[in-house]
Protein backbone atom coordinates (compact mmCIF):
# COMPACT_ATOMS: atom_id res chain seq x y z
CA UNK A 1 0.00 0.00 0.00
CA UNK A 2 1.50 3.23 -1.05
CA UNK A 3 2.75 5.27 1.85
CA UNK A 4 2.84 8.79 0.09
CA UNK A 5 0.53 10.65 -1.79
CA UNK A 6 0.24 9.74 -5.81
CA UNK A 7 -0.65 13.76 -7.57
CA UNK A 8 -1.63 11.72 -10.10
CA UNK A 9 -4.07 9.48 -8.91
CA UNK A 10 -5.35 11.96 -6.28
CA UNK A 11 -6.26 14.74 -8.77
CA UNK A 12 -8.48 11.66 -11.04
CA UNK A 13 -9.93 10.95 -6.98
CA UNK A 14 -11.20 14.25 -7.01
CA UNK A 15 -12.85 14.41 -10.32
CA UNK A 16 -14.37 10.85 -9.60
CA UNK A 17 -15.74 11.90 -6.65
CA UNK A 18 -17.16 15.43 -8.34
CA UNK A 19 -18.74 12.90 -10.86
CA UNK A 20 -20.61 10.66 -8.51
CA UNK A 21 -21.90 13.29 -6.68
CA UNK A 22 -23.27 15.06 -9.42
CA UNK A 23 -25.18 11.09 -9.58
CA UNK A 24 -27.64 11.84 -7.01
CA UNK A 25 -29.01 15.06 -8.64
CA UNK A 26 -28.92 13.18 -12.01
CA UNK A 27 -30.97 10.19 -10.17
CA UNK A 28 -33.40 12.84 -8.78
CA UNK A 29 -34.13 13.99 -12.19
CA UNK A 30 -34.06 11.01 -13.93
CA UNK A 31 -36.64 9.71 -10.98
CA UNK A 32 -38.58 12.85 -10.94
CA UNK A 33 -39.75 12.69 -14.43
CA UNK A 34 -40.54 8.69 -13.97
CA UNK A 35 -43.70 10.17 -11.33
CA UNK A 36 -46.50 11.66 -11.49
CA UNK A 37 -46.55 15.71 -12.15
CA UNK A 38 -48.40 16.08 -8.30
CA UNK A 39 -45.28 14.02 -6.67
CA UNK A 40 -41.94 15.12 -8.77
CA UNK A 41 -40.76 17.94 -5.83
CA UNK A 42 -41.30 15.51 -3.21
CA UNK A 43 -39.42 12.81 -5.35
CA UNK A 44 -36.73 15.27 -6.14
CA UNK A 45 -36.35 15.95 -2.70
CA UNK A 46 -35.48 12.53 -1.51
CA UNK A 47 -33.03 12.49 -3.02
CA UNK A 48 -31.12 15.70 -2.12
CA UNK A 49 -32.04 15.13 1.01
CA UNK A 50 -29.99 12.06 0.79
CA UNK A 51 -27.09 14.13 0.53
CA UNK A 52 -26.97 15.86 3.90
CA UNK A 53 -28.49 13.02 5.96
CA UNK A 54 -25.81 10.69 4.66
CA UNK A 55 -23.23 12.88 4.94
CA UNK A 56 -23.65 13.17 8.61
CA UNK A 57 -24.31 9.83 9.59
CA UNK A 58 -21.12 9.09 7.33
CA UNK A 59 -18.23 11.55 9.06
CA UNK A 60 -19.53 10.98 12.27
CA UNK A 61 -20.15 6.75 12.60
CA UNK A 62 -20.66 5.58 8.57
CA UNK A 63 -16.98 5.57 7.38
CA UNK A 64 -15.17 4.23 10.24
CA UNK A 65 -17.85 1.11 10.54
CA UNK A 66 -17.21 0.41 6.39
CA UNK A 67 -13.47 1.27 6.42
CA UNK A 68 -11.91 1.37 9.98
CA UNK A 69 -9.71 -1.22 10.57
CA UNK A 70 -11.82 -4.77 11.16
CA UNK A 71 -13.07 -5.45 14.78
CA UNK A 72 -13.02 -9.21 14.06
CA UNK A 73 -14.08 -11.51 11.72
CA UNK A 74 -14.60 -9.02 9.06
CA UNK A 75 -18.11 -8.13 9.37
CA UNK A 76 -17.61 -4.44 10.92
CA UNK A 77 -15.01 -1.68 11.31
CA UNK A 78 -14.02 -0.74 14.52
CA UNK A 79 -14.79 3.09 15.82
CA UNK A 80 -11.38 4.07 15.88
CA UNK A 81 -12.13 6.82 13.50
CA UNK A 82 -15.32 8.55 14.73
CA UNK A 83 -15.95 11.99 13.16
CA UNK A 84 -13.00 11.09 11.20
CA UNK A 85 -10.25 11.26 13.93
CA UNK A 86 -7.16 10.34 13.21
CA UNK A 87 -7.22 11.33 9.81
CA UNK A 88 -5.43 14.28 8.53
CA UNK A 89 -4.67 16.06 5.26
CA UNK A 90 -1.31 13.88 5.77
CA UNK A 91 -3.54 11.01 5.94
CA UNK A 92 -2.83 8.51 3.10
CA UNK A 93 -4.72 5.84 1.76
CA UNK A 94 -4.30 3.77 -1.13
CA UNK A 95 -2.39 6.22 -2.44
CA UNK A 96 -4.45 9.08 -2.01
CA UNK A 97 -5.17 11.22 1.16
CA UNK A 98 -7.56 9.77 3.33
CA UNK A 99 -9.97 12.39 3.41
CA UNK A 100 -10.54 12.22 -0.23
CA UNK A 101 -11.19 8.64 0.05
CA UNK A 102 -13.58 8.85 2.64
CA UNK A 103 -15.72 11.89 0.55
CA UNK A 104 -14.91 9.37 -2.24
CA UNK A 105 -17.26 6.49 -0.41
CA UNK A 106 -19.43 9.54 0.77
CA UNK A 107 -20.78 9.93 -2.68
CA UNK A 108 -21.10 6.14 -3.51
CA UNK A 109 -23.54 5.96 0.21
CA UNK A 110 -25.45 9.01 -0.44
CA UNK A 111 -26.35 7.62 -4.12
CA UNK A 112 -27.06 3.95 -2.62
CA UNK A 113 -29.50 5.77 -0.47
CA UNK A 114 -31.54 8.02 -2.79
CA UNK A 115 -31.92 4.67 -4.83
CA UNK A 116 -33.74 3.62 -2.25
CA UNK A 117 -36.59 5.57 -2.52
CA UNK A 118 -37.43 5.29 -6.04
CA UNK A 119 -39.78 2.01 -4.52
CA UNK A 120 -41.64 4.11 -2.08
CA UNK A 121 -42.85 7.09 -4.99
CA UNK A 122 -45.86 8.94 -4.13
CA UNK A 123 -46.89 7.59 -0.94
CA UNK A 124 -43.66 8.12 1.74
CA UNK A 125 -44.06 10.33 4.60
CA UNK A 126 -40.85 12.45 3.76
CA UNK A 127 -40.52 12.90 8.16
CA UNK A 128 -40.36 8.80 8.13
CA UNK A 129 -37.58 9.19 5.03
CA UNK A 130 -35.53 11.31 6.87
CA UNK A 131 -35.34 9.10 9.92
CA UNK A 132 -35.01 5.77 7.66
CA UNK A 133 -31.92 7.28 5.42
CA UNK A 134 -29.25 7.42 8.49
CA UNK A 135 -30.26 4.41 10.34
CA UNK A 136 -30.28 2.40 6.96
CA UNK A 137 -26.69 3.92 6.23
CA UNK A 138 -25.25 2.38 9.26
CA UNK A 139 -27.59 -0.48 9.85
CA UNK A 140 -27.20 -1.99 5.98
CA UNK A 141 -24.52 0.14 4.03
CA UNK A 142 -21.72 0.46 6.14
CA UNK A 143 -21.62 -3.08 7.09
CA UNK A 144 -22.07 -4.64 3.65
CA UNK A 145 -19.38 -1.97 2.39
CA UNK A 146 -17.04 -3.32 5.36
CA UNK A 147 -17.59 -7.10 4.13
CA UNK A 148 -17.05 -6.32 0.39
CA UNK A 149 -14.18 -3.06 0.33
CA UNK A 150 -13.15 -2.65 3.84
CA UNK A 151 -9.99 -4.27 5.08
CA UNK A 152 -10.42 -7.60 6.07
CA UNK A 153 -13.95 -7.72 5.02
CA UNK A 154 -15.01 -11.54 4.98
CA UNK A 155 -16.79 -11.36 1.31
CA UNK A 156 -13.23 -9.78 0.34
CA UNK A 157 -11.47 -12.27 2.29
CA UNK A 158 -13.45 -15.32 0.66
CA UNK A 159 -12.93 -14.11 -3.09
CA UNK A 160 -16.38 -12.39 -4.08
CA UNK A 161 -15.49 -9.56 -6.26
CA UNK A 162 -17.30 -6.19 -6.33
CA UNK A 163 -15.46 -3.64 -8.21
CA UNK A 164 -17.56 -0.70 -8.14
CA UNK A 165 -20.59 -0.96 -5.97
CA UNK A 166 -22.92 -4.75 -7.67
CA UNK A 167 -23.43 -5.65 -4.27
CA UNK A 168 -22.58 -2.92 -2.21
CA UNK A 169 -24.49 -0.13 -3.91
CA UNK A 170 -27.37 -2.45 -6.39
CA UNK A 171 -28.25 -4.99 -4.64
CA UNK A 172 -27.83 -3.70 -1.21
CA UNK A 173 -30.53 -0.84 -2.65
CA UNK A 174 -32.31 -2.93 -4.53
CA UNK A 175 -32.92 -5.39 -2.07
CA UNK A 176 -33.77 -2.92 0.17
CA UNK A 177 -36.32 -1.35 -2.25
CA UNK A 178 -38.02 -4.31 -2.17
CA UNK A 179 -38.29 -4.21 1.63
CA UNK A 180 -40.00 -0.74 1.95
CA UNK A 181 -42.34 -1.50 -0.90
CA UNK A 182 -43.90 -4.54 1.00
CA UNK A 183 -43.87 -1.98 4.18
CA UNK A 184 -45.53 0.22 2.70
CA UNK A 185 -47.78 -1.54 0.34
CA UNK A 186 -48.72 -0.09 -2.97
CA UNK A 187 -49.80 3.00 -4.30
CA UNK A 188 -53.81 3.49 -5.08
CA UNK A 189 -54.92 2.80 -8.26
CA UNK A 190 -51.67 0.39 -8.41
CA UNK A 191 -52.60 -2.34 -11.56
CA UNK A 192 -55.62 0.14 -12.16
CA UNK A 193 -54.40 3.23 -12.97
CA UNK A 194 -51.70 4.05 -15.87
CA UNK A 195 -49.56 6.25 -13.72
CA UNK A 196 -47.30 6.75 -16.67
CA UNK A 197 -44.15 8.97 -16.33
CA UNK A 198 -45.29 12.86 -16.44
CA UNK A 199 -41.72 13.79 -18.12
CA UNK A 200 -39.90 11.72 -20.39
CA UNK A 201 -37.08 14.56 -21.19
CA UNK A 202 -36.43 15.01 -17.28
CA UNK A 203 -36.27 11.21 -17.51
CA UNK A 204 -33.67 11.29 -20.56
CA UNK A 205 -31.56 14.27 -18.88
CA UNK A 206 -31.49 12.08 -15.48
CA UNK A 207 -30.06 9.08 -17.60
CA UNK A 208 -27.21 11.15 -19.67
CA UNK A 209 -25.94 12.63 -16.22
CA UNK A 210 -26.19 9.27 -14.53
CA UNK A 211 -23.98 7.85 -17.05
CA UNK A 212 -21.66 10.67 -17.08
CA UNK A 213 -21.23 10.45 -13.57
CA UNK A 214 -20.96 6.15 -13.82
CA UNK A 215 -17.43 7.28 -15.45
CA UNK A 216 -16.24 8.36 -12.21
CA UNK A 217 -18.46 6.27 -10.09
CA UNK A 218 -15.94 2.70 -12.06
CA UNK A 219 -13.18 4.00 -13.32
CA UNK A 220 -12.52 6.11 -10.06
CA UNK A 221 -13.14 2.98 -8.05
CA UNK A 222 -9.55 1.81 -9.65
CA UNK A 223 -7.73 4.41 -7.33
CA UNK A 224 -5.35 5.35 -9.93
CA UNK A 225 -5.05 7.35 -13.31
CA UNK A 226 -3.73 3.74 -14.91
CA UNK A 227 -4.90 1.05 -18.04
CA UNK A 228 -7.28 -0.56 -15.62
CA UNK A 229 -9.19 2.66 -15.00
CA UNK A 230 -9.35 2.91 -18.95
CA UNK A 231 -10.17 -0.13 -19.60
CA UNK A 232 -12.98 0.59 -16.26
CA UNK A 233 -13.80 3.86 -18.23
CA UNK A 234 -14.17 2.26 -21.86
CA UNK A 235 -15.91 -0.83 -20.52
CA UNK A 236 -18.79 1.51 -18.55
CA UNK A 237 -19.73 2.61 -22.31
CA UNK A 238 -19.47 -0.12 -23.62
CA UNK A 239 -22.14 -1.73 -21.20
CA UNK A 240 -24.45 1.26 -21.22
CA UNK A 241 -24.49 1.31 -25.31
CA UNK A 242 -25.18 -2.52 -25.11
CA UNK A 243 -28.00 -2.29 -22.62
CA UNK A 244 -29.73 0.48 -24.09
CA UNK A 245 -29.87 -1.26 -27.40
CA UNK A 246 -31.03 -5.11 -25.68
CA UNK A 247 -33.29 -3.30 -23.82
CA UNK A 248 -34.73 -1.34 -27.17
CA UNK A 249 -34.55 -4.87 -29.18
CA UNK A 250 -36.87 -6.37 -26.73
CA UNK A 251 -39.72 -2.98 -26.83
CA UNK A 252 -39.47 -4.10 -31.02
CA UNK A 253 -40.13 -7.25 -30.66
CA UNK A 254 -42.48 -7.68 -28.17
CA UNK A 255 -44.67 -4.29 -28.43
CA UNK A 256 -44.03 -3.10 -31.88
CA UNK A 257 -41.82 -0.13 -31.23
CA UNK A 258 -39.44 1.15 -29.40
CA UNK A 259 -39.56 4.32 -26.87
CA UNK A 260 -37.20 6.64 -25.36
CA UNK A 261 -38.09 5.54 -21.88
CA UNK A 262 -36.44 2.25 -22.97
CA UNK A 263 -33.65 3.80 -23.97
CA UNK A 264 -32.76 5.28 -20.47
CA UNK A 265 -33.78 2.64 -18.79
CA UNK A 266 -31.97 -0.20 -21.00
CA UNK A 267 -28.77 2.46 -20.13
CA UNK A 268 -29.05 2.39 -16.92
CA UNK A 269 -30.14 -1.66 -16.49
CA UNK A 270 -26.69 -1.89 -18.42
CA UNK A 271 -24.47 0.77 -16.34
CA UNK A 272 -26.01 -1.29 -13.09
CA UNK A 273 -24.49 -4.57 -14.26
CA UNK A 274 -20.92 -3.39 -15.33
CA UNK A 275 -20.42 -1.71 -12.46
CA UNK A 276 -19.60 -4.84 -10.51
CA UNK A 277 -18.32 -6.56 -13.21
CA UNK A 278 -15.84 -3.93 -14.90
CA UNK A 279 -12.56 -4.34 -13.22
CA UNK A 280 -13.32 -8.59 -14.34
CA UNK A 281 -14.00 -8.05 -17.39
CA UNK A 282 -12.28 -7.24 -20.80
CA UNK A 283 -14.53 -5.43 -23.59
CA UNK A 284 -16.24 -8.20 -24.85
CA UNK A 285 -17.03 -9.26 -21.72
CA UNK A 286 -18.62 -5.69 -21.03
CA UNK A 287 -20.74 -5.90 -24.18
CA UNK A 288 -22.33 -9.27 -23.15
CA UNK A 289 -23.08 -7.96 -19.41
CA UNK A 290 -24.60 -5.06 -21.01
CA UNK A 291 -26.75 -7.27 -23.20
CA UNK A 292 -27.63 -9.40 -20.98
CA UNK A 293 -28.75 -6.70 -18.83
CA UNK A 294 -30.69 -5.27 -21.00
CA UNK A 295 -32.82 -7.59 -22.17
CA UNK A 296 -33.37 -9.35 -18.78
CA UNK A 297 -34.11 -6.37 -16.80
CA UNK A 298 -36.68 -5.17 -19.70
CA UNK A 299 -38.96 -8.25 -18.63
CA UNK A 300 -37.73 -7.83 -14.90
CA UNK A 301 -39.48 -4.82 -14.48
CA UNK A 302 -42.98 -6.06 -15.03
CA UNK A 303 -42.72 -9.04 -12.75
CA UNK A 304 -44.39 -6.56 -9.91
CA UNK A 305 -47.69 -6.69 -11.67
CA UNK A 306 -47.40 -10.35 -11.30
CA UNK A 307 -45.74 -10.75 -7.78
CA UNK A 308 -48.17 -7.88 -6.60
CA UNK A 309 -45.56 -5.48 -5.42
CA UNK A 310 -45.81 -1.62 -6.03
CA UNK A 311 -42.06 -1.17 -6.74
CA UNK A 312 -42.95 2.54 -8.48
CA UNK A 313 -39.80 3.55 -9.90
CA UNK A 314 -38.47 0.12 -11.04
CA UNK A 315 -35.88 -0.18 -8.65
CA UNK A 316 -35.80 -3.99 -8.12
CA UNK A 317 -36.52 -4.64 -11.76
CA UNK A 318 -33.26 -2.36 -12.55
CA UNK A 319 -31.30 -2.14 -9.96
CA UNK A 320 -31.61 -5.35 -8.48
CA UNK A 321 -31.85 -7.90 -11.00
CA UNK A 322 -28.96 -5.74 -12.94
CA UNK A 323 -27.07 -5.85 -10.09
CA UNK A 324 -27.53 -9.75 -9.71
CA UNK A 325 -27.08 -9.99 -13.38
CA UNK A 326 -23.76 -8.19 -13.54
CA UNK A 327 -21.97 -10.00 -10.13
CA UNK A 328 -22.87 -13.66 -11.32
CA UNK A 329 -21.54 -12.84 -14.73
CA UNK A 330 -17.94 -12.22 -13.29
CA UNK A 331 -18.10 -15.66 -12.28
CA UNK A 332 -18.58 -16.77 -16.06
CA UNK A 333 -16.10 -13.78 -17.86
CA UNK A 334 -13.61 -12.71 -15.45
CA UNK A 335 -10.33 -12.52 -16.88
CA UNK A 336 -7.02 -12.39 -15.33
CA UNK A 337 -5.38 -9.74 -17.06
CA UNK A 338 -8.53 -7.75 -15.44
CA UNK A 339 -8.37 -9.59 -12.27
CA UNK A 340 -4.60 -10.38 -11.60
CA UNK A 341 -6.11 -13.92 -10.46
CA UNK A 342 -9.65 -14.67 -10.74
CA UNK A 343 -10.97 -16.37 -13.56
CA UNK A 344 -14.48 -17.05 -14.61
CA UNK A 345 -16.08 -20.21 -16.17
CA UNK A 346 -15.60 -19.31 -19.74
CA UNK A 347 -11.73 -18.51 -19.45
CA UNK A 348 -10.75 -21.62 -17.13
CA UNK A 349 -11.00 -20.62 -14.01
CA UNK A 350 -13.75 -23.33 -13.43
CA UNK A 351 -17.14 -22.78 -10.89
CA UNK A 352 -15.17 -21.80 -8.03
CA UNK A 353 -15.64 -17.70 -8.66
CA UNK A 354 -19.23 -18.32 -9.78
CA UNK A 355 -20.05 -20.12 -6.28
CA UNK A 356 -17.87 -17.23 -4.46
CA UNK A 357 -20.25 -14.31 -6.46
CA UNK A 358 -23.19 -16.18 -5.68
CA UNK A 359 -22.54 -16.44 -2.11
CA UNK A 360 -21.87 -12.72 -2.07
CA UNK A 361 -25.10 -12.13 -3.84
CA UNK A 362 -27.54 -14.13 -1.63
CA UNK A 363 -25.90 -12.78 1.77
CA UNK A 364 -26.16 -8.96 0.68
CA UNK A 365 -29.28 -9.55 -0.48
CA UNK A 366 -30.97 -11.28 2.38
CA UNK A 367 -29.11 -9.12 5.11
CA UNK A 368 -30.30 -5.85 3.62
CA UNK A 369 -34.10 -6.64 2.68
CA UNK A 370 -34.11 -8.28 6.33
CA UNK A 371 -32.56 -5.22 7.82
CA UNK A 372 -34.41 -2.46 5.82
CA UNK A 373 -37.84 -4.43 6.50
CA UNK A 374 -37.73 -4.39 9.83
CA UNK A 375 -36.40 -0.65 10.24
CA UNK A 376 -39.31 0.00 7.98
CA UNK A 377 -41.64 -1.73 10.38
CA UNK A 378 -40.32 -0.42 13.09
CA UNK A 379 -40.50 3.30 11.80
CA UNK A 380 -44.33 2.34 10.09
CA UNK A 381 -45.79 1.61 13.64
CA UNK A 382 -44.10 4.51 15.62
CA UNK A 383 -44.08 7.46 13.48
CA UNK A 384 -45.98 6.29 10.55
CA UNK A 385 -44.34 5.59 7.12
CA UNK A 386 -47.04 6.41 4.66
CA UNK A 387 -49.38 9.53 4.15
CA UNK A 388 -52.89 9.51 4.18
CA UNK A 389 -55.10 8.54 1.25
CA UNK A 390 -56.43 12.21 0.76
CA UNK A 391 -52.64 13.45 0.75
CA UNK A 392 -52.01 10.32 -2.11
CA UNK A 393 -54.79 11.25 -4.34
CA UNK A 394 -54.53 15.03 -4.07
CA UNK A 395 -50.73 15.14 -4.35
CA UNK A 396 -47.97 14.72 -2.27
CA UNK A 397 -45.96 17.42 -3.38
CA UNK A 398 -48.38 20.25 -2.14
CA UNK A 399 -49.55 17.49 1.34
CA UNK A 400 -46.22 17.75 2.22
CA UNK A 401 -44.05 20.46 1.22
CA UNK A 402 -47.02 23.55 -0.04
CA UNK A 403 -45.55 23.62 -3.13
CA UNK A 404 -46.12 22.01 -6.55
CA UNK A 405 -43.99 22.10 -9.70
CA UNK A 406 -46.83 23.18 -11.62
CA UNK A 407 -49.42 25.46 -11.26
CA UNK A 408 -51.96 23.44 -13.30
CA UNK A 409 -51.24 20.29 -11.31
CA UNK A 410 -51.89 17.07 -12.36
CA UNK A 411 -55.07 17.12 -14.15
CA UNK A 412 -54.95 20.68 -15.27
CA UNK A 413 -55.90 22.04 -11.82
CA UNK A 414 -54.35 23.71 -8.87
CA UNK A 415 -54.11 22.38 -5.38
CA UNK A 416 -56.97 24.44 -3.93
CA UNK A 417 -55.65 27.27 -1.48
CA UNK A 418 -52.68 27.73 -3.51
CA UNK A 419 -53.93 30.30 -5.53
CA UNK A 420 -56.52 32.06 -3.44
CA UNK A 421 -60.38 31.53 -4.28
CA UNK A 422 -59.85 30.88 -7.88
CA UNK A 423 -57.44 27.96 -7.57
CA UNK A 424 -59.15 25.03 -9.33
CA UNK A 425 -59.11 27.41 -12.40
CA UNK A 426 -57.98 25.15 -15.34
CA UNK A 427 -56.48 26.02 -18.38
Amino acid sequence: MPSTIDPAATAWLLASTALVLLMTPGLAVFYGGMVRSTGVLNMLMMSFIAIPLVTVTWLLFGYTMAFGPDAGGGIIGTLSHVALSGINPGTVRDGVPELLYATFQLTFAILTAALVSGAIADRAKFSAWMVFVPLWTLLVYAPVAHWVWGPHGWLSSFGALDFAGGMVVEIASGASALALALVLGPRIGFKVDAMRPHNLPFVLLGAGILWFGWFGFNAGSALQANGIAAAVFLNTLVAGCLGMLGWLAVERIRDGRPTTFGAASGAVAGLVAITPSCGSVNTLGAVIVGLVAGVVCSFAVGWKFKAGYDDSLDVVGVHFIGGIAGTLLIGLLATKVMTGGARGLFYGGGLTQLGKQTVGVLVVALWAFGVSFVLGKIIDRTLGFRIGKEDEVTGIDFALHAETAYAEGVHGHAPRGLFGPQSDRSH
